[in-house]
């Protein structure tokens, strides 16, 4: 009875060690530190920006270098796409709306091999069509209830709502995220979608993001892990896109000079650092992407950088870790990272409830970015302040909006990435 009463102790104990260890987040505006944001347009120097050509000779590069080095992670190698198997090619869709595809992109090095599935559905044209590209959380079958959408067979995380257990697909996640994709309206606006798990190219958990993958194509003798500098999981899913992108260079049904890369929650963060660093996506959609997506780290507000990095480790590169509760050491902000990307395109939404995200962060951030946007002639976010819910503000170069609801993506913010798409990538009145 002791010895029992001894090891119930120890684990209480352990309990509440774990527990202190946490980092904790607050989504209470009163608890926001005073902070200073840090000039997109003064280089680390302090030398004062004017000119688009010291943007992108000068600040642009020494931004994209630092996240690179010092947060997301440096791709430690080329790999090119050593084979491409076309599953299908002209499949009927959607009524006859829509041709489907299937490829398989594969990559080979050191006796590894890896596969990434993409799906596409692209309006019937006799015209190249612009498309969106991002990731699907829950593989490709759960776009629609399409029963020739080939099952996953990558590893996913187990998910008891959708029956996931033995992190195996089945049937039942079938069209299980179709409201996160309402392909209907997509395709009848002229747009295709493309789209991959984004476990093909890493899991999602610590284990398997470090021995599984991409990650070891490129580890040296004795290595089990990227070095301090070297990419986490954020940076091989984005360049994952990038892989997806060289092939969709070749279809010959898909323009590729309007390619939009998006994605939603942390697939927000991929996309966004897809887009800082592969100009060819010419416009970019973050939903809900938050810490270390759009929002601001200063304002210290919901998922703060600590809590992000105890929570997934395996995301950013080691060098980020210091950054703990340091977010004011830090030289960059999330505004300099959206702005890298101009002039393209950029759209930053949120949602009312998403607090962990901080809508105010993100709005403030897409604000903070349209001062490179001026740089080129465009106007980018015009207003001083939030919009109202369900308003959009569409800028000439960056758009947001905060609606209704909480964490997700709906039916609402695609009508928004299109008609956004629309003016600024399409040029429709």
């Amino acid at each position: 009875m002791k010895s029992i009463l001894l090891t119930l102790i120890t684990v209480l104990v352990c309990f509440v060690s774990v527990i202190a260890q946490q980092p904790s987040m607050s989504t209470d505006e009163f608890n926001v530190p005073e902070y200073v944001v840090t000039d997109v347009l003064s280089g680390f120097n302090g030398d004062k920006i004017k000119t688009v050509k010291q943007w992108e000779k000068r600040r642009r590069p020494e931004i994209l270098k630092f996240f690179r080095d010092q947060v997301y992670g440096k791709v430690p190698g080329k790999l090119k796409i050593s084979d491409i198997n076309v599953y299908e090619e002209h499949g009927v869709a959607m009524n006859g709306k829509a041709i489907r595809q299937q490829v398989d992109l594969l990559f080979k090095r050191k006796n590894k091999t890896l596969k990434i599935e993409v799906l596409i559905y692209l309006p019937v044209s006799e015209k190249k069509v612009p498309v969106f590209l991002g990731y699907n959380f829950f593989g490709n079958q759960s776009l629609c209830h399409d029963p020739n959408v080939r099952l996953t067979e990558s590893w996913i995380r187990n998910n008891n709502s959708f029956g996931i257990t033995n992190n195996k697909i089945t049937e039942q996640l079938r069209g299980a995220h179709d409201y996160r994709y309402p392909l209907d309206k997509i395709i009848e606006s002229g747009y295709g979608i493309v789209t991959a798990f984004y476990g093909d190219v890493v899991p999602d958990n610590e284990k398997g993001a470090f021995n599984s993958c991409v990650l070891p194509f490129f580890y040296k003798k004795g290595q089990n892990h990227p070095k301090a500098d070297e990419w986490g999981a954020i940076s091989a899913w984005a360049w994952g896109l990038s892989k997806i992108m060289d092939y969709i260079e070749s279809n010959q049904k898909i323009d590729s000079k309007k390619v939009i890369v998006w994605g939603h929650s942390r697939l927000g963060k991929t996309a966004l650092w897809a887009a800082a660093n592969d100009k060819r996506f010419a416009m970019c959609i973050s939903n809900d992407s938050g810490c270390m997506g759009a929002s601001l780290s200063r304002r210290h507000f919901g998922e703060n950088i600590a809590v992000i990095n105890y929570s997934f480790p395996w995301w950013f590169d080691d060098n980020f870790k210091k950054y703990n509760e340091k977010e004011s050491s830090l030289p960059v902000d999330q505004h300099m990272l959206l702005a890298t990307i101009a002039p393209r395109p950029l759209y930053v939404a949120s949602a009312e409830k998403d607090l962990r995200a901080d809508p105010k962060g993100e709005f403030l951030s897409a604000k903070l970015a349209s001062s490179v946007y001026q740089l080129y002639g465009l106007n980018g976010i015009y207003v001083s302040k939030m919009p109202k819910i369900d308003y959009p503000v569409f800028g000439v170069g960056v758009g947001y909006h905060i609606r209704s609801g909480g964490h997700n993506v709906t039916s609402f913010d695609w009508t928004q990435y299109i008609l956004f798409a629309d003016k600024l990538l399409m040029k429709k009145e």
